[in-house]
């Protein structure tokens, strides 16, 4: 048999090395990191598998926050194949008998665009870190806004950038929903499962550095992974910025595919808004309750579902968390 000419090399094992490496910085809830890759039977693609065993189930019942972080890594693999001159193609959802099997991607074709982000992105997804950190009054520019929601839009989600009316709306929702968690033993004992020391041996979940200080003026309601009273010691208590800047991700529908296109879209993002100097933390507190996720939408935007909201600023770009390494979440090809 002829192969097209058109086709790339074999995908080399230091290739796959930097694809998973890159797949794997992407974020995830509580750092989790619920995904593998694996070679394509005919090694020019990638096959991204969700690892259900490192799923949050009360945080995210539904796997709602897993399939988002997959997609997340997808976007990543996606940016991680432009450097090595491959144009991905991807599909989400490939197999149905295989549900686990959540996205594809041939890299067997040249890449056609040296950009095709419009900026180069692949820097980014080492310097990209959620930041827990009170931010400076600054607030991020239109024009950059602007960027960030053609990003969005160009993955098939809203982003939209909260007016005053909105971010206060979205604080108390999200504030009731972090009283909840407090609440409730068994989601805290969950996230508490979740914190790591910061010896340096942990390869997931969040280190004792990267949690940051709450709001000495309980405005910007902060998650509290160690619970009140704090298990570990708390870092002393601090100012942040008096109305922070807010955004939210909205999707038409709620499935898998819906979630798969959120990480893609957050993930693009948050590694423009690197670029940018622009940082950003997750606020998914009120997406964890069915109730409060409902009264995050804005009913003058028309029907939608919320999947994340999103606080930016300028301020520390936040510690770095742990990872997994390669050999953990890259597998052999199927046989």
């Amino acid at each position: 048999m002829t192969l097209d000419p058109a086709l790339t090399q074999m995908l080399s094992t230091a290739d796959l090395r930097l694809l998973a490496a890159a797949g794997g910085a992407a974020p995830s809830l509580h750092n989790s990191q619920p995904w593998r890759f694996a070679p394509t039977p005919d090694g020019r693609g990638l096959a991204v598998h969700a690892d259900t065993g490192r799923s949050v189930p009360l945080a995210d019942p539904v796997g709602a926050a897993a399939h988002i972080a997959v997609g997340a890594a997808v976007f990543n693999l996606r940016v991680a194949a432009g450097r090595l001159d491959r144009e991905p193609q991807v599909r989400l959802l490939p197999e149905a008998a295989e549900p686990g099997l959540l996205a594809v991607l041939d890299l067997s074709r040249p890449a056609v665009e040296e950009t095709p982000f419009g900026r180069d992105l692949y820097p980014a997804i080492a310097a990209r870190h959620s930041s827990r950190e009170p931010f400076t009054q600054r607030d991020v520019p239109e024009a950059v806004i602007g960027e960030l929601m053609a990003a969005a839009r160009e993955e098939g989600v809203a982003l939209a950038a909260l007016e005053e009316d909105g971010v206060r709306r979205v604080q108390a929702l999200t504030a009731e929903a972090e009283r909840r968690i407090a609440a409730d033993p068994a989601r805290v004992a969950e996230s508490r499962s979740w914190l790591r020391s910061d010896d340096g041996t942990a390869e997931d979940g969040i280190p004792q550095a990267a949690l940051g200080p709450q709001d000495h003026d309980a405005r910007v309601p902060m998650r509290e992974f160690a619970g009140r009273p704090p298990e570990a010691p708390a870092q002393p208590s601090r100012r942040f910025e008096a109305l922070p800047q807010l955004c939210t991700l909205t999707t038409p529908g709620d499935g898998p595919l819906d979630w798969l296109r959120t990480g893609q879209a957050l993930e693009r993002v948050w590694l423009l808004a690197t670029v940018h100097g622009v940082r950003l933390t997750v606020w998914h507190q009120a997406i964890e309750w069915p109730d409060i996720r409902w009264a995050l939408r804005d009913p003058a935007a028309g029907p939608g579902h919320v999947q994340l909201v999103l606080r930016a600023g300028y301020g520390p770009p936040g510690a770095a968390t742990p990872r997994r390494t390669v050999e953990e979440t890259l597998g052999e090809p199927p046989a």
